[in-house]
């Protein structure tokens, strides 16, 4: 018998695992994950830990400053990962075995004074930077005014790229039209690939708290309905591109924030097909639920009437402004907690000695 997430995958859908603890990467990596993605949280939680305390010495030893150790903790994490995934990205031929990289998070800052061409130049030459000669990274770069400027000089430079912080159409379609320019001004588009981070469960938050007069039959389902639109969109804007490797949708924010929700709520709504990059939480409680089984229902939309409904209350351009602005500042306040911790840190262990 399966487990609930080996169903998950035979239902269609790539597993990445929101995290890149090593144990938390080898145990998924045996469940069937085959990606992961990381974040400044997530590299703070394992600092907080103290297992990485000898890189971070050494680091410190080597006389960087504290955002010089941020960066080449994070890069040094992403290709232990990326080694445990790579035999993934081969036999997909670069279709899946990824890892992501942030790219700093503080150009999003509301105390950053670049314009909006100059955040597009710093992350085009951040993701190049650290991209170079890694086969099977993905560089996040967010769905903003300036990452989505980036896009097309990024791509047509051969960096793979997973867009994120997506909540709406106009910025699902300007990332992948983006994307697209840049891919046709490659001399091959036989690599390309580029995936679109589109977040799920902070939408249902935002409508159970701005959309209170949604009915009982459509609340807790705009996420859900959000991440199926525009999956189908996806689906049929790359049909007809003749491209070796898929260009996918990564289903992000797929923990459930409503403790009255079963934690396989978006998890099961969107499986099938493309990725899902689920917390390791979730993965964890998934697999815990005895006789569990997923079959693809991503393409299985809720009822007319309840469409219709999502569609007359969401003013779905207000969503998108309300949950960037708060995006943002998710985005921005993980750095600076990161390089904060990493000051601490270096106190204590010079202290140590």
């Amino acid at each position: 018998m399966s487990t609930p997430l080996e169903s998950l995958i035979a239902s269609g859908t790539k597993l990445w695992l929101d995290s890149i603890d090593p144990e938390l990467v080898a145990t998924n990596r045996e469940q069937g994950a085959t990606g992961a993605t990381s974040n400044p949280i997530i590299v703070g939680d394992l600092i907080k830990t103290g297992r990485f305390d000898d890189e971070l010495a050494q680091l410190m030893d080597d006389g960087l400053d504290d955002e010089e150790i941020a960066w080449q903790l994070t890069n040094l994490l992403v290709k232990r990962a990326q080694e445990v995934f790579f035999e993934v990205h081969e036999k997909s031929l670069g279709n899946d075995g990824y890892v992501s990289f942030e790219l700093d998070p503080l150009l999003e800052d509301t105390a950053c004074t670049l314009t909006t061409s100059e955040r597009a130049e710093k992350y085009i030459e951040l993701g190049k930077k650290w991209s170079a000669g890694q086969n099977n990274r993905m560089i996040k770069v967010p769905a903003t005014p300036g990452g989505l400027a980036a896009l097309e000089e990024l791509v047509a430079a051969g960096v793979t790229v997973n867009v994120t912080l997506i909540f709406s159409q106009r910025q699902y379609q300007a990332a992948r039209d983006a994307a697209w320019r840049g891919a046709q001004r490659r001399e091959s588009r036989d690599k390309f690939k580029s995936v679109y981070s589109i977040f799920v469960s902070r939408i249902d938050v935002y409508t159970a708290k701005h959309v209170p007069e949604l009915s009982d039959a459509a609340q807790g389902l705009v996420g859900i309905v959000n991440a199926q639109r525009l999956w189908k969109e996806n689906q049929e804007f790359w049909a007809d591109k003749e491209l070796s490797l898929d260009q996918e949708i990564i289903f992000a924010s797929t923990g459930t924030k409503n403790p009255d929700d079963p934690p396989q709520k978006y998890v099961a709504a969107l499986a099938g097909s493309d990725i899902q990059t689920n917390p390791p939480a979730t993965n964890e409680a998934i697999q815990k639920i005895e006789g569990l089984t997923f079959e693809r229902t991503v393409d299985q939309m809720p009822p007319q009437e309840v469409l219709d409904e999502i569609d007359a209350k969401v003013d779905f351009a207000k969503m998108e402004e309300t949950l960037m602005e708060e995006g943002l500042a998710k985005f921005a306040y993980p750095q600076k907690a990161l390089l904060k911790l990493i000051a601490e840190k270096r106190s204590t262990l010079q202290a140590a000695k």
